[in-house]
């Protein structure tokens, strides 16, 4: 366990400038004196915000680079660029041990490609994973993956599944979360052939440090049944967009019925602390900070608009598991699967 982790940010990752990432850095700290920073991007940028934060004087080391990755670049100009961008470079410093962890707001396709480029798979995974935290009614879940693979088989969602657990064990501290798999029904008959095999995979697999309770639709996401959903990045980015935006469209009706009469303003101002609880509930900033999981090092995908609250529970997130060792956990989770699981194709 790391008790002072080194966190390496792109500063320049985020849609509106280093402004915002520089002060999420300093909340961060502010929450948590221990962290130690590594920050990449244009110096002539970067310096005039610090001056505004002097409490992170000593806590941090500003490496200069003018070069940004721009969030339209595709993955495959991204990689060639990856030593001179702040986004390469920070994911470089965990891949040479200089960093504990990388946060990162910028473009989503071209981390994930210098991600795995840079730290290659675990032993055991086939594909990285996008993960992050959704909230529900009870409890926060994770889900993923949310966009890395658009495709994939009965082995990737088991693999899915284990390192989802690992997460929740770190993150939600459940010693054995509860996993199911998106489908169409929760009926065992229902759903394509890889989510009926990976069912019988996971129903097997009870020497694992989860319970598998089979299939979830997904109007039944925000319930807090689950504790870890399982899916293919295609349906997975689809489910996490429509939430987001059921979520916005939600406080959107709120607000302008609350508007529309005097009568409707009288209720807003009796009912405000009531409605603060669910804009806090609902804003993403507050469960900011998607992890790809399955690499050998940890790398935090951050909102491109994440506000400075938003960044430092992505920064958050980042040294949870960086303390928690979830690397090491994932690993000794897949090589008890390795040592139990049958083949699928003779199943």
């Amino acid at each position: 366990m790391n008790a002072a982790p080194q966190i390496a940010i792109d500063a320049m990752g985020g849609d509106s400038g280093p402004a915002p990432i520089v002060a999420g850095i300093a909340r961060a700290s502010r929450r948590d004196s221990a962290l130690r920073f590594t920050i990449f991007g244009d110096e002539a940028l970067i310096q005039p915000e610090l001056e505004h934060h002097k409490g992170l004087a000593g806590l941090i080391e500003l490496v200069h680079t003018s070069e940004a990755i721009t969030a339209s670049e595709k993955p495959s100009h991204a990689i060639r660029r990856a030593k001179t961008t702040s986004m390469g470079m920070a994911i470089n410093a965990v891949k040479q041990h200089k960093a504990d962890a990388a946060v990162s707001g910028g473009n989503t396709g071209a981390m994930m490609a210098m991600s795995k480029l840079a730290l290659r798979t675990m032993p055991g995974i086939d594909r990285p994973a996008l993960a992050a935290l959704l909230p529900t009614l009870e409890n926060d879940v994770v889900m993923l993956d949310l966009g890395a693979n658009t495709e994939c088989d009965a082995q990737n969602l088991v693999q899915f599944a284990v390192m989802g657990s690992a997460y929740a064990r770190t993150v939600l501290r459940i010693d054995k979360p509860r996993v199911r798999l998106l489908n169409i029904g929760t009926e065992e008959l229902k759903g394509t052939d890889e989510l009926k095999q990976a069912a019988g995979l996971l129903r097997d697999a009870d020497y694992l440090p989860l319970q598998f309770d089979g299939f979830t639709e997904g109007d039944q996401l925000s319930r807090g049944n689950i504790d870890v959903v399982v899916t293919d990045g295609f349906s997975g980015n689809i489910a996490l967009k429509t939430a987001e935006g059921t979520a916005r469209f939600v406080t959107d009706l709120l607000r302008r019925a609350f508007k529309s009469s005097l009568r409707s303003k009288a209720g807003f101002a009796l009912s405000r602390p009531a409605l603060n609880l669910l804009k806090v509930h609902l804003d993403p900033n507050n469960h900011n900070g998607a992890v790809f999981l399955g690499l050998n090092g940890l790398v935090v995908k951050s909102h491109g608009g994440a506000s400075p609250t938003g960044v430092a529970n992505a920064i958050k997130v980042a040294a949870r598991m960086v303390r928690n060792d979830i690397t090491r956990k994932i690993g000794e989770d897949l090589d008890n699967f390795r040592a139990h699981a049958f083949n699928p194709e003779a199943a």
